[in-house]
């Protein structure tokens, strides 16, 4: 094997679905080559080819030019899908034995079959080569290992909890107590604290979706008895709605869906569906919340007595634009529609207070309808606003939430997003305002997932996972601009958005490497958080001090998200999107959007769907270029960044962004300009 190839050989990653085939007189080229997507090197590849598609199996391949020197040092290259083609012709094509410029030309005519054959073969064992069977055997039995790891993380929180603070809602694991928590969510400042409330089981409540995932239905179906025999919500106690409706409501109706699907045999006898009359109990007692002159929902709630006199009208465009799947899953399954009716409005609301740049701020008063806070980004206090249209449209199939995400993510990119960072801009003018990571943040690349992406989530993973290197966690925020901790921010909950990201970032590239971020997430947690009496949070991520806290969070998502990383099995029985808090709900097709009965034909035996054009956006046409449709409507490259400066002078390549109708990456070159220059 030639230099060239050894330089390209290693370190890289098998994508092990497809095997690359040449037959060439040259004796210099390797029989058989197996084609490679590297971590490493798959922003390099999807810059130079300018788009990549990885979503529902496909995925875009370059074949670049190979110059002695590695694989950054290119010429020419040709992109094609992998499942689009099934033979090329000629293959390689070798100019000199010491300087190769390979080419693929793409056309296939008869007379090209015999100096050279191009065949690409979906896992095609009679090929395999067993060097590479034995290194997907090492993988397998890692993953395994790590799995048993995360299993044994899960149940030392578990087992801790059920031992020190059952039926309190979460656990202390350095002094082995508990804390009725619920009525502190979001509460900083811990006002109106209820006197007679003792918990309603948050933590077991979070924990049952992911005893399920676990294999563990003894447990669940017990805890499901206990709960549907002790739990009420007549208590008074004052909630934060958004943090109840993910949490309580949303641990519920998911629980009540899984027990409820009779394949899984869940339960050794009938389930009487207790979940769901729990669900609803505490649906109902969400809606006074709603009554307000704008239809946006008050914050606060006392689960016995409504709104209480004076309540602050102050809210996130978190708290009243991330309700809607749970409610909405709520009245799908109770055929009541008042839980998605009120979620709707107050959604619908909240979209038409959006700026002239489509952009929303962090702070509200639903009283007025007036904004409090315009500076936001993908963080805190509106994160799960964005995530919620995308995933709505995903579980309900309504045209309006993609819509409406499809708007929100152009201006996203092109407002918040500088390079692989997301900073906070004012709604009103797009100005930036802070230069911040937020903990919070590292769920965006798992939602640029769902949407095909990739190479922006892959970008922006690498970059929260460099900070988590350095820290051995991921502080909750970290000043951009001057590179340091936050002065008081710096703790870590033990929060799960890069977690959940890199298991989104496996499942759509199966590359190796995030297996490995997985293993040092695992092994950090392990090092820095676990105790004796369960996982603690930390206090100072500067000293690793700990604070006696174990968030539910750790059992419904950190766990979650992590064990799925090493055993995917949960996801390959049924459709799935994950809420906020890491609950699964099954995607139906009987709760997507249908024709009205009177447009049926009686001899129909099936409910024919409304016919829906082809999509035309900037991501479906991966995210560039901008360009004007027929109809007059303008369509915004949401791939494209400004340079740092007008003039597009520049020190080094982070000054520059990406070209908006390419979608490459623009560098600095030595004369001080941005520009798309070619790299030999």
């Amino acid at each position: 094997m030639g230099s060239e190839w050894s330089s390209i050989w290693t370190g890289l990653r098998p994508l092990h679905s497809l095997v690359l085939i040449v037959h060439s007189s040259d004796t210099n080229l390797p029989t058989t080559l197996t084609i490679f997507q590297t971590q490493n090197n798959l922003l390099e590849l999807t810059e130079l080819c300018g788009s990549t598609l990885v979503m529902k199996g496909m995925l875009s391949l370059c074949l670049q030019s190979i110059v002695s020197g590695g694989f950054r040092s290119y010429l020419s290259y040709t992109c094609f899908s992998a499942t689009t083609f099934l033979s090329f012709s000629p293959c390689f094509k070798p100019e000199s034995s010491k300087h190769r410029n390979w080419k693929v030309n793409p056309m296939l005519h008869p007379r090209h079959f015999s100096p050279c054959l191009l065949l690409f073969l979906l896992v095609l064992p009679a090929f395999s080569d067993p060097a590479m069977s034995h290194s997907q055997s090492l993988w397998a039995a890692k993953k395994l290992r790590m799995r048993e790891k995360v299993r044994n993380m899960f149940y030392h929180a578990y087992d801790n909890y059920m031992n020190y603070a059952f039926p309190h809602d979460e656990l202390k694991p350095l002094t082995k107590t508990f804390t009725d928590s619920l009525s502190e969510l979001g509460n900083l400042k811990l006002e109106h604290l209820p006197q007679d409330y003792s918990g309603s089981a948050l933590t077991l409540i979070e924990s049952l979706s992911s005893l399920v995932i676990m294999g563990n239905n003894t447990e669940f179906e017990r805890a499901v008895l206990w709960l549907s025999k002790n739990l009420t919500f007549d208590v008074d106690a004052r909630i934060n709605l958004f943090e109840c409706n993910i949490r309580v409501l949303g641990g519920l109706v998911s629980a009540h869906l899984l027990a409820s699907d009779s394949s899984k045999k869940l339960f050794q006898e009938a389930y009487k569906n207790q979940l769901l009359v729990l669900a609803e109990d505490l649906g109902k007692r969400f809606l006074p919340a709603f009554n307000t002159p704008t239809g946006l929902p008050y914050a606060w709630i006392n689960l016995k007595y409504g709104v209480m006199e004076n309540e602050t009208t102050e809210t996130s465009t978190s708290g009243c634009g991330s309700l809607i799947l749970e409610m909405g899953a709520l009245s799908k399954i109770t055929g009541d529609p008042r839980y998605e009716s009120v979620a709707l409005r107050a959604l619908r609301k909240l979209w038409s207070m959006q700026s002239s740049l489509n952009l929303f701020g962090t702070t509200l008063d639903v009283a007025t309808g007036k904004w409090i806070e315009y500076s936001s980004g993908i963080g805190a206090g509106v994160d799960s606003f964005y995530e919620y249209l995308l995933k709505a449209h995903i579980l309900f199939g309504k045209e309006d939430f993609w819509k409406m995400f499809h708007s929100a993510y152009v201006a996203v990119q092109k407002h918040f997003r500088h390079g692989p960072w997301y900073h906070e801009a004012d709604m009103r003018t797009g100005r930036a305002t802070y230069w911040q990571l937020t903990s919070l943040q590292a769920f965006w690349p798992g939602l640029q997932v769902l949407i095909g992406d990739i190479v922006a989530a892959n970008s922006s993973h690498r970059e929260f996972f460099s900070v988590w290197k350095r820290f051995g966690v991921l502080p909750e925020r970290y000043l951009l601009d001057y590179q340091m901790l936050h002065p008081t921010e710096k703790y870590y909950p033990l929060r799960p958005e890069l977690a959940e990201s890199t298991f989104y970032l496996y499942q759509a590239t199966k590359d190796p490497w995030y297996i490995e971020v997985g293993e040092s997430i695992v092994n950090s947690l392990n090092l820095f958080t676990k105790v004796e009496g369960g996982f603690a949070s930390i206090k100072d991520v500067a000293t690793m001090q700990l604070e006696d806290h174990q968030h539910s969070f750790f059992l419904a998502e950190t766990c979650k998200y992590l064990y799925l990383l090493f055993d995917d099995s949960f996801v390959h029985e049924n459709n799935y999107v994950f809420t906020t808090e890491g609950h699964p709900l099954p995607i139906l097709s009987t709760w997507h959007e249908e024709l009205p009965e009177t447009y049926i034909p009686t001899n129909w035996t099936f409910v024919k769907r409304q016919p829906t054009a082809n999509r035309i956006s900037a991501m479906s046409l991966q995210v560039c270029p901008a360009m004007t449709l027929k109809s007059g409507q303008h369509i915004e490259s949401a791939c494209h960044i400004p340079d740092a400066r007008s003039d597009y002078r520049c020190f080094t390549d982070g000054d520059c962004g990406v070209d908006a109708i390419t979608c490459r990456r623009r560098s600095c070159s030595m004369a001080g300009y941005c520009g798309l220059w070619l790299s030999i």
